[in-house]
């Protein structure tokens, strides 16, 4: 689950002398932008905790994750936009405030609904604070050298808060509550948004082009109906009539999605953004890396508690190999990109992702992290950090100054919206394998243990196909030239998991 850092169209405005407050403003900003990637990795070693605390069932826990993840993505265009018209900094603030009280909401949850739609009003909020607080970043920092450092520092908390989350995630968990992986959030947002009121110039785009309401409602509602449909496949099979009819539904309100795009004057997503190959193909690529990677850890966050019986802070330590390779594989991206172009360092490093899920299939009962998990982790990790910057750079290709900010918008949409879709559709056949390991051997103890680890490498091997699908689609489509990708290097950032 993943952040990338967005390309943000240059102010039409005159240009205004240097922002005194800016390097205030900065830290400001990072905050808020360390809080909201920390939400989307720090309860996932907090999800067995919360899981048997609020008895939720096998089907269902994946909401913890993509209730959040669902909001983010669908709504982070109508974010932007709602946070350009109405002020950037006053959007800021409010979101930060109502992400403050979502969190609490979560944090103090007595039930499953409870939680899973305090996680959705977090996902909300954080679609108009990422965009908002990137925008205010541009406005902010106009003279060139200072943007590309501001830029850095934004890019940096987007790599390493990933990482952060995990392990603060575990040390909470361990030695507090799972519930303060969400409490936390509010001490922290109440600050940003006192310091944002001080330091924080308010900006906003003078031209005004509506809203897209019908779009975001049908995209939105479409990609909740389409999540919730591997939900009930898992509980209800495939061939059920609510499981049917909710993939109906989902397919008859992304076609409207598309229709109205085509006609709306000023679309939530212009679809001639995606329809260009180049941005196609790192758009598609990057949905798929989505939908393979969330479930991948959920798979193995409940296998390294469930199967290898490591405490929530041991967790989060085991996942610190990933983000360090993921770190390793977008710095070698930036190097390789311009010797060898988009195309040849997407597929590498999909390819590398797919063969490190390969290897994941192969854990058995008595596997050990150090022989298996971690090679693994180090292959799927650098094949990740090649491609993101890979697809980062791909999707800004040929873009117009207008499309600018939604083309690098849709890299975060297209991630979140992945792993949405993959946490619910990948622990639908997990639990389903599982289920069906158990029919066959019986429900003894040692039974339910290789069911477990069943369940698990089937999500693998599955994830592992995706990435495959990935890396096919994205030689198919992408052409782009070595110069092409080069010239926007400077503006992405190093990915989060």
């Amino acid at each position: 689950m993943t952040t990338t850092l967005d390309r943000q169209v240059q102010e039409t405005e005159p240009q205004a002398p240097l922002d005194p407050k800016r390097f205030r403003a900065l830290a400001v900003i990072a905050i808020a932008q360390l809080m909201v990637v920390l939400d989307a990795s720090v309860v996932i070693i907090a999800l067995p905790s919360a899981q048997r605390s609020l008895h939720i069932s096998t089907a269902n826990r994946q909401w913890m994750l993509t209730a959040y993840t669902l909001a983010f993505a669908g709504l982070l265009l109508l974010g932007g936009r709602i946070a350009d018209y109405l002020g950037r900094k006053r959007m800021f603030i409010i979101s930060l405030i109502g992400f403050a009280g979502a969190s609490a909401l979560g944090g103090l949850a007595v039930n499953s609904a409870m939680l899973f739609g305090a996680r959705a009003l977090q996902g909300a909020f954080a679609a108009i604070m990422a965009p908002a607080a990137l925008s205010l970043l541009t406005v902010a920092f106009t003279e060139p050298k200072e943007r590309a450092r501001a830029f850095g520092v934004y890019g940096g908390i987007a790599g390493g808060g990933a990482a952060i989350g995990l392990i603060l995630g575990g040390a909470l968990t361990q030695y507090a509550s799972w519930r303060w992986t969400l409490l936390i959030n509010v001490p922290i947002a109440i600050v940003a948004a006192i310091a944002a009121v001080r330091f924080v110039t308010e900006s906003r785009n003078p031209t005004r082009h509506g809203y897209d309401i019908p779009g975001a409602v049908t995209v939105t509602g479409g990609l909740l109906a389409l999540v919730y449909a591997f939900t009930k496949a898992g509980l209800d099979g495939w061939g059920s009539t609510p499981t049917l009819t909710l993939f109906g539904v989902a397919a008859v309100l992304l076609t409207l999605f598309v229709l109205i795009e085509q006609r709306v004057a000023h679309p939530l997503l212009p679809l001639r953004i995606i329809l260009e190959r180049n941005r196609g193909g790192s758009f598609l690529a990057s949905l798929l890396v989505g939908t393979a990677m969330l479930g991948t850890f959920l798979s193995l966050t409940y296998y390294f508690q469930g199967t290898l019986h490591y405490s929530a802070m041991k967790s989060g330590l085991a996942f610190l190999p990933f983000s360090l390779g993921v770190i390793t594989g977008a710095t070698g991206a930036s190097r390789l990109l311009p010797r060898f172009g988009p195309r040849f360092v997407i597929l590498l490093g999909l390819v590398l992702g797919a063969i490190g899920l390969g290897v994941f299939t192969l854990l058995g009962v008595h596997s050990t992290y150090a022989s298996l998990v971690l090679p693994a982790e180090v292959i799927v990790s650098v094949g990740m950090g090649l491609s993101f910057v890979a697809m980062s750079s791909t999707s800004l290709i040929g873009v117009t100054p207008a499309d600018a900010g939604v083309a690098s918008a849709l890299v975060n949409t297209t991630q979140q919206t992945g792993s949405s879709m993959g946490a619910a559709l990948i622990n639908t056949i997990a639990t389903g394998a599982t289920a069906s390991y158990l029919a066959v051997h019986g429900k003894s103890a040692a039974a339910e243990v290789a069911g477990s680890i069943h369940g698990y490498t089937t999500a693998f091997a599955f994830s592992a196909i995706v990435l495959a699908v990935a890396a096919v689609s994205a030689f198919a489509l992408i052409r782009a030239p070595k110069a092409a990708a080069d010239e926007d290097l400077e503006l992405v950032a190093v990915p989060a998991l």
